[in-house]
């Protein structure tokens, strides 16, 4: 689950910097990239950070609230003695 966290969390930010690019100088970086706002890359970007987003809402309510980008470091040092 922490993996799935760091992903979505990365790709939300990736998705927050471009609207602010978007916003502030009208430069869709996503759509310059697969040269294009409707092509099969763009969707496909769009899609993974609008799913990243709601994996970000719905992890915190599956953990009782806490939303881990960290692995349990007492289980690991445990596990190493």
């Amino acid at each position: 689950m922490v993996i799935a966290n760091l992903i979505s969390y990365i790709l939300v930010l990736v998705g927050a910097l471009n609207w602010g690019i978007y916003g502030l100088f009208d430069f869709n970086l996503v759509s310059a990239v697969f040269q294009g706002s409707r092509t099969v890359g763009s969707i496909v970007v769009y899609s993974l950070i609008a799913v990243a987003a709601i994996w970000l809402i719905i992890s915190p309510i599956i953990t009782n609230g806490m939303l881990k980008l960290q692995g349990d470091r007492v289980a690991r040092e445990q596990h190493h003695a």
